[in-house]
This record gives C-alpha cells, structure tokens and sequence, in this order.
C-alpha cells in the first residue's frame, strides 16, 4: 500500500519531467497505478464496491437481544459474555457461524448502552466529598490494614486523609471533625456512598434515614448531608480519585512508621503539599482554589462537636458496663445504676447523673474486660480476701514501695490486721495521686510503729503542701459548720411589736 511520502515522491519526479513508463519502471508500480497517484494527491481510502454478504447470524439477533435483555435483571458477575452467547448460539440454535461475528454484534449493543455524562461544575465552598480507602503499613508488631477516611472538595480538590482505628459511626464522626477542623471551614454539603454506619435505610431516589449521631453532626456544623445513589461512586469522583492517590503515591512505598500519630502526620503532610499542585483541566494550583473554598465555605461552630456515641447501660453487681461487646469498670457508688456510655474512637466514658464517673481506653476486642482496681477499692474493704485472688487487684502495677509497705505490716501486726491496714493504705490511691502516697508510704517504712493512719496523715500533708485537694476536700463535714445560738430576746421583741400593731 502507497503512503503519502510515496505518492509525494512519484508526483515531484513527474513535475520534473519523467515520463509515466520511466517512473513504473524506477519505482516499480504499473502504470495504472502511477496514474492514479498522478490524478490524486495522497492515498484514498478503502471502500466498498460490492456489499457485504450476508451475516450468519441471520434471525438468531432477535435470540441475542432476548438474552442480554435478560440479563439485565441478573447478578452482575453471572452475566453472558461474547464467548457464552456463541457456546449458547451453537449449542442451542444450531449456529454455523464465527465467533468473531457474535462478538461484534455484542460489542455494537453494549456500546449503544453505555452510559455518557455531562460534565459539571461546582461553586467553591458548595460541596465536600469523604470516602474510605485502605492502605497496608509497616508497624513495630508487624504489617496492617489501615482504614483511612479520604476527604476532598469538589471544586479545589484540596485534599485530606486520616488513619482511623474502625469505619464505625463514631469513626466516621470523629475524622469528620477532624477534616473540618483541618480545613478551618464547613461545605454546604457532605458526600458519601451509603455506609451502613450512617445511613439506616435506603428509600426511593435519595431520601435516606440516618444514624441519629450523624444527624446530629450535621445539624451541629449545619450541613446538608448528601448521598449517592447505590453503585454511583462516580457521583463523587474527586473522593475516589484521592484515595487512589493515597494508595498509589502516599501509601507507596509501604509507609514504615512506630505509630498511628506518625502515620497521620505524614499524611497531613502529603495533603499540604497538594496545595502547590495543579489539576488537570485547571489553571491554578489548589492552594489558589481553595481559598475561593474557604471564603465561600461555612464558618466552624464556637465548639467542636462531642464526635461520640451513645449507649444507655446498666451497672451489673460487678460494677461494670457493657459496650459494643466489652466490659468496663465504674465505682462502687453507681453500681446498679443506670448509666450512659460514651464510645469514642480512643476511649469510653461512662456518664451518671450528667457526671463522667469512669473513663478507659477503648478496646476493639471481644468478651474483654477493661477495669481500673481504684474503682474495686471501696469494696476491698468488705472482702479482703479479694486482694490476692482478684486479678485486677492482684496484678496492679503499683511501686515497689507498696509491697515492702504490706510485707512490714504484716509482719508487725499479723497476717490479716496488717492487709486491712494495706487496704486502707490503698484507699487512699482513690483520694490522692498516686506519687503523693508513694512518698508518704516511703516515708513511713522507717518508723517504729507502722499504721494505715500514719500514712494517711502523711499522703494529706503532702498533698495540701503540693496544692493538690483530696476528694474528701470537696465537701466541708457538717461538724465544721458555725451555728449561731438563738437570741431569744429577739423572739419576745417580735411578740411585742405585734401585741402595738393589734392595739393600732
């Protein structure tokens, strides 16, 4: 086939004299074909001068479209392809045709159904998109899956990215605040897929039924909250390709870090760095653009929001809560109560009476138990015994002084005289901070006579020395109130001052 390059060179030695035989002959084309590179200037294309013969396929269309119209309705994984339709096609129908012509007439249908967009525009400060992606990262215990909570603006693209411990609801409230807080500003609308956390249920086109929480965050920050359609990640484009970036460039390669909080500090830091980048199909870096975000967006509430969830519980005759399949320890004065427990994503509080009772660090395991042996201190009292079989007593990290503390007094008092004054000595730790009674106790070892109240008078001595109030402080005791004693005098007055007014 003669290119242009050919068709230029066999005119130009024409133009220069050379006859049409002498250029068949040079260039090794008949002579027909050198005229008609003389009558046109480049090639022509190819077409058809007889039509094309009949397709095999013949009736069998009408059983092709019957067939992809069924599948319309099956799972998307259990659809035909090309190569089933052809099997079907020849098993079924007696086709004598190739393969290749069911593909291209398969081909020809799905294309007339593919899906087109029109493209779109956001105004700045409009629209915020959050979606999760997961990255693998290298930590001291050894390699993990991390949920990463993706956020960017739709008009900016200014990106942001936190690693966060569950996709949960209270997950999701919190890196939320987070990415607000990161921005300095609140969108107008809030996107996400339908995560099973936020959105209860699903109902016709886009009305949504929310976790209450969830709600509660957009009402707090006074945005619209807004969700695609099932299966349409695509309606939140600049999202999903942030977490492709994160995956692709932040992530690669596999971050190596000793902590969450390294973690976050260099993703906070890849998303800064965008600032100085330009998207595709922009003219300004994002830094530019989303400074139009910021000055359009929505000014942040005085006070962040409580990113948490709620739980009511009841307080067992262990004197522990349950939440989300845990258990945690509560003092002795709620046992039995009802309680709210708090879930955030790093801890749990246990709330009596509009009071914080109990706080833990969060556990995300199963059937554990998380309790804090101060909370079992005023029990200890009753049952001593449980000093040495309890596991949370008996396995409390406490400092050395401690045990040389028990050894002295129960080799001065006896066995068990000498753990009811440890326990007291204990009970303190309920009062006073724990390096207080340590000093107190170290204090005390040397003396000839060892009591629970001799350290108890040392542990508040320096206590009130360090300005540091006991719980005890908070209240004044009642044998400390100053009543005055009744002047009966000023009875009788009264009495006479009414006796002139009847007279009146």
């Amino acid at each position: 086939m003669l290119t242009v390059d050919n068709y230029a060179k066999i005119r130009l030695a024409h133009r220069d004299g050379m006859s049409i035989r002498d250029i068949a002959r040079n260039f090794g084309h008949s002579r027909a074909k050198v005229r008609q590179v003389l009558a046109y200037a480049e090639p022509r294309p190819y077409t058809r001068t007889q039509p094309p013969p009949a397709p095999v396929l013949g009736s069998l269309h009408g059983v092709i479209d019957a067939i992809l119209a069924a599948d319309e309705q099956a799972p998307p994984k259990q659809r035909h392809t090309a190569m089933q339709l052809f099997r079907r096609l020849r098993d079924e129908y007696a086709y004598a045709g190739g393969y290749a012509q069911v593909r291209r007439y398969v081909r020809r249908l799905r294309k007339d159904h593919r899906e087109t967009f029109i493209p779109l525009a956001h105004d700045p400060g409009q629209r915020l998109e959050c979606d999760f992606g997961h990255i693998y990262v290298d930590f001291p215990d050894g390699r993990r899956l991390v949920p990463v909570l993706v956020a960017a603006w739709a008009y900016s693209n200014a990106p942001f990215a936190v690693a966060l411990p569950t996709e949960r609801t209270e997950a999701i409230l919190a890196g939320t605040v987070l990415a607000l807080d990161f921005y300095g500003c609140a969108p107008r609308e809030v996107w996400w897929d339908n995560p099973t956390t936020v959105v209860r249920a699903l109902f016709k086109g886009r009305e949504r039924h929310l976790h209450q929480r969830y709600a509660a965050l957009a009402s707090h920050y006074t945005f619209e909250p807004l969700f695609c359609l099932p299966a349409r990640g695509n309606e939140k484009p600049r999202a999903e390709n942030r977490v492709k970036d994160l995956q692709r460039q932040w992530a690669t390669p596999v971050p190596s870090v000793p902590d969450v909080t390294a973690l976050n500090a260099h993703l906070l830091d890849c998303c800064r760095r965008q600032a100085e980048h330009t998207v595709a199909g922009q003219h300004e870096p994002i830094g530019v653009r989303f400074a139009r975000d910021r000055a359009s967006a929505l000014r942040l509430p005085t006070r962040p929001f409580d990113a948490c969830i709620f739980q009511a519980a009841q307080v067992d005759k262990y004197q522990t809560v349950q939440f989300d399949r845990n258990r945690y320890s509560v003092p002795r004065a709620h046992a039995f109560c009802a309680v709210t427990v708090k879930g955030y994503i790093d801890r749990v509080e246990v709330v009596a009476a509009g009071q914080v009772v109990a706080q833990h660090g969060r556990t995300y395991g199963r059937d554990e138990q998380v309790l804090d042996p101060v909370h079992y201190l005023q029990a200890l009292a009753r049952r001593p015994a449980a000093l040495d079989h309890a596991p949370v007593l008996h396995d409390w990290q406490l400092p050395p002084a401690f045990a040389a503390l028990r050894q002295a007094l129960e080799r001065q008092h006896g066995p068990r005289p000498g753990c009811r004054h440890y326990i007291r000595v204990l009970q303190l730790l309920g009062d006073h901070p724990v390096e207080h009674v340590r000093q107190a106790v170290e204090g005390c070892l040397g003396q000839e006579e060892l009591t629970a109240e001799r350290v108890r008078a040392a542990a508040e001595r320096r206590s009130a020395s360090a300005g540091t109030p006991s719980v005890g402080d908070s209240v004044t005791p009642l044998c400390q109130y100053q009543v005055p004693r009744p002047d009966l005098g000023r009875f009788d007055q009264l009495l006479s001052q009414g006796d002139s007014e009847d007279v009146r």
